[in-house]
C-alpha cells in the first residue's frame, strides 16, 4: 500500500491542497480494510484517512490537505497538534502513563481540578471529579445530583444530546442514530420544550415558563433531582436559547432545590467566545459537565460544581480506572495555558466577527437559509424550504458533500439533519478561515 510522508505539528503547511479526488485511492484502500475489520455500526462521515493535522488543516493519506471546519466535533479547539500540548504529553509519557488516581494519586489530576474550579462560572466554593468522556461526565453529574437531593427524576430538553450510554441516551432526544432499537432506557427521565427562537418566537422568560409549566404538571418540582441543559445545543442544531431562558430556568431550580446542570461538553473552553457558554448571560450552574475541548484531543471529562453537592456521595461513589489519566491531565493543563496565553477566547470572537457577515450575505442570496445562529466559533445555518419552512434535509446533505469534494471538512447536525455547523479550530489562520468560507459558498452555489 502506498503512503504519503507528511510532517505534522506547527510546520504543517496551512493550505488547501487537492492532489486526488476526495476520497483518493489510498483512502479508498483503507476504507475497504475498515469495512473488513470494524463494525459497520461505527459510521464515517468523510472517508479520508488522516496522517497529519494541525493549525487549521487535516492531511490525508493521499496527500490532500483539507480545511478543517469540524475540529473533531469541537475537540481540537487549540489545534490538532498544539505545541504546548505535544510537549506536555511527551514529558508526561516519559515519566509515567498510568497509576490510577484512586490508587496512587498524582499532581496533574489535582491541578486540573483546581483550574476547573477557578474557570467554571461562579465564585462559590467548588470541587471537581475527572472522567473519560462527555457521556460519562453527564452520567456522573446525574448520579451526584440524585444522591445530593434524595430525588430521582431528571429533566432534559427537546433536541438535546447528552451521550450514548443508557442513561444519556434517555436524556438525548433524537432517536436515529443515537437511540433507535437500543432500549429500554433508564427511567425517571422527562423532557421539556427548549427555547428555539427561530421556530417558537418566544422570549427567553416566556419559553422558560412554558418549560417549567410542563415540568410542574408532568413531574412536580419536588420530585426533580436535576434539570440538565446545553447552554448552546450541539447535535440538536446549535440552538441558542433566547436571552433570559437559562437564567429563568436556573432561578426556578434554585427556588425548588433542583440541581441545575449545564452540559458544556461541546460549548466549553473558549469555543463560544467566552470560557463557557453560560458566561454570556452570567448564569451560574450548580454543576458543569465538560469534555471535548478540555485536553487538546486526548480523552478527558469532568464534573465541577458546588462543594456541598460534589461532596454528597460517599467515598468511592464516583471514579473509574482511567478517569483523570495523567497524560490527559497534562494535555488539559497545556490546553488551558494555550487558551489563556494565546488569547483564544478573543480569537473565537474574531472568528464570529469574520464569519457572521459572510453568512448573512450568503443568506441574502440563498433563501434556503432560514436561520443563522451561534456564538464565537460555534456557528450554524439552518436550511428550510423557502415556501413551506420545512427542513431542507437533502440540500443540507448535498451541500456538505459538495464541500467535502472541494476539500472542506464540514459537519451537519440538527434533529432533522438540516443544519450545517461551523466549528473551526481556534488555531486556524485568517487566510484559511476565509478560504474555507469561499469553499462553502461554492458548495451552496453548486447545489
Amino acid at each position: 500500500m502506498t503512503t504519503v510522508e507528511v510532517q505534522g505539528g506547527p510546520a504543517l503547511p496551512q493550505e488547501r491542497r487537492l492532489v486526488t479526488e476526495i476520497p483518493g485511492p489510498v483512502s479508498r484502500e483503507w476504507t475497504a480494510r475498515r469495512q473488513a475489520a470494524v463494525s459497520s455500526a461505527v459510521s464515517v462521515m468523510m472517508p479520508v484517512w488522516a496522517v497529519a493535522a494541525g493549525g487549521g488543516v487535516v492531511v490525508d493519506a493521499d496527500g490532500n490537505s483539507l480545511i478543517d471546519f469540524g475540529s473533531g466535533i469541537a475537540v481540537t479547539t487549540v489545534g490538532n497538534a498544539a505545541p504546548q500540548v505535544v510537549a506536555a504529553v511527551q514529558e508526561q509519557v516519559e515519566r509515567f502513563t498510568h497509576t490510577c488516581f484512586m490508587i496512587t494519586p498524582y499532581a496533574g489530576y489535582v491541578e486540573v481540578a483546581e483550574a476547573l474550579n477557578a474557570l467554571t462560572p461562579g465564585d462559590h466554593d467548588k470541587r471537581s471529579a475527572l472522567f473519560n468522556s462527555g457521556a460519562e461526565a453527564v452520567e456522573n453529574a446525574v448520579k451526584i445530583a440524585r444522591l445530593a437531593t434524595g430525588r430521582s427524576a431528571v429533566a432534559a430538553f427537546d433536541h438535546a444530546y447528552h451521550g450514548r450510554t443508557n442513561l444519556t441516551m434517555a436524556l438525548t432526544a433524537k432517536a436515529l442514530p443515537y437511540k433507535l432499537g437500543f432500549g429500554p432506557f433508564a427511567p425517571e427521565v422527562y423532557r421539556a420544550p427548549l427555547s428555539y427562537p427561530f421556530h417558537d418566537g418566544l422570549s427567553g422568560p416566556e419559553a422558560a415558563k412554558r418549560a417549567i409549566s410542563v415540568l410542574d404538571k408532568q413531574v412536580g418540582a419536588t420530585q426533580l433531582a436535576a434539570v440538565i441543559v446545553e447552554p448552546i445545543q450541539g447535535e440538536g442544531g446549535f440552538i441558542v436559547p433566547a436571552p433570559g431562558f437559562l437564567a429563568t430556568l436556573a432561578a426556578w431550580c434554585r427556588e425548588h432545590g433542583i440541581v441545575f446542570i449545564a452540559d458544556e461538553v461541546q460549548s466549553g473552553f473558549a469555543r463560544t467566545g467566552a470560557m463557557f457558554a453560560c458566561d454570556h448571560e452570567g448564569v451560574v450552574p450548580d454543576l458543569v459537565t465538560t469534555a471535548k475541548g478540555i485536553a487538546g484531543g486526548l480523552p478527558l471529562a469532568a464534573v465541577t460544581g458546588r462543594t456541598e453537592i460534589m461532596n454528597a456521595p460517599h467515598a468511592g461513589g464516583v471514579g473509574g480506572t482511567f478517569g483523570g489519566n495523567p497524560v490527559a491531565c497534562a494535555a488539559a493543563l497545556a490546553s488551558i495555558r494555550a487558551i489563556e496565553e494565546e488569547g483564544l477566547v478573543q480569537r473565537a470572537r474574531s472568528i464570529e466577527s469574520a464569519v457572521l457577515p459572510r453568512l448573512r450575505a450568503l443568506a441574502e442570496r440563498d433563501r434556503r437559509i432560514g436561520d443563522i445562529r451561534g456564538r464565537g466559533a460555534m456557528l450554524a445555518v439552518e436550511l428550510v424550504d423557502p415556501a413551506t419552512g420545512e427542513p431542507e434535509v437533502a440540500a443540507t446533505k448535498a451541500i456538505a458533500a459538495a464541500a467535502h469534494a472541494r476539500g472542506l471538512i464540514l459537519l451537519t447536525c440538527g434533529t432533522y439533519g438540516n443544519v450545517l455547523r461551523l466549528l473551526p479550530p481556534l488555531s486556524m489562520p485568517e487566510h484559511l478561515l476565509a478560504e474555507g468560507f469561499d469553499v462553502l459558498e461554492e458548495a451552496f452555489a453548486a447545489v
